[in-house]
């Protein structure tokens, strides 16, 4: 297992692990009509935009085929003054959980918030994603509850946030 910066030419493996781990993570949550418009190459598109312009890491097997990934930076809403870095999105396919790859992609993103001056971070997640526990789990404190519109369907999503990211468990 290899875990690496993302390059541009990664992002076709990125959407995939995106668009496959949405499919079994949000079964029964998000509504199928989203799901299924979910596209590789819509999200193939996107991800070549945001490698280009964020920090993204990859975790790949050694065979080099693509199994997860992490984004963050800075916090993007401005309305959590006390928390100034943010994980994006952290991703891995179904058969890959489970394994410690989270917190392997974890790390490099928290030493990138942190290479910026920022020492504090939230993360945004669905309330029924049990992924929450994850964040639970390394020190995360629930901050705020929003509620968001996935195709017709109201959720929530819970803002998790950790005041220093310096002291998350290993």
């Amino acid at each position: 297992m290899n875990i690496r910066k993302a390059l541009p030419d990664d992002a076709k493996g990125v959407a995939k692990v995106h668009v496959d781990s949405w499919k079994t993570t949000y079964k029964n949550i998000v509504p199928d009509a989203f799901l299924n418009k979910m596209s590789y190459e819509s999200r193939e598109r996107k991800w070549k935009e945001i490698i280009s312009s964020r920090a993204v890491y990859v975790a790949e097997t050694d065979e080099g085929e693509i199994i997860g990934f992490a984004s963050g930076g800075e916090e993007r809403t401005g309305k959590y003054p006390n928390y100034h870095g943010e994980l994006y999105a952290i991703y891995i396919l179904e058969a890959h959980q489970r394994k410690g790859l989270g917190k392997s992609l974890l790390k490099p993103i928290i030493e990138s918030v942190k290479q910026k001056g920022l020492f504090s971070m939230t993360v945004l997640v669905l309330e029924e994603n049990r992924s929450r526990l994850f964040y639970e789990a390394l020190g995360a404190k629930k901050i705020d509850t929003l509620e968001v519109d996935i195709s017709g369907k109201k959720l929530n999503e819970l803002v998790y946030g950790w005041e220093d990211i310096r002291v998350i468990n290993d």
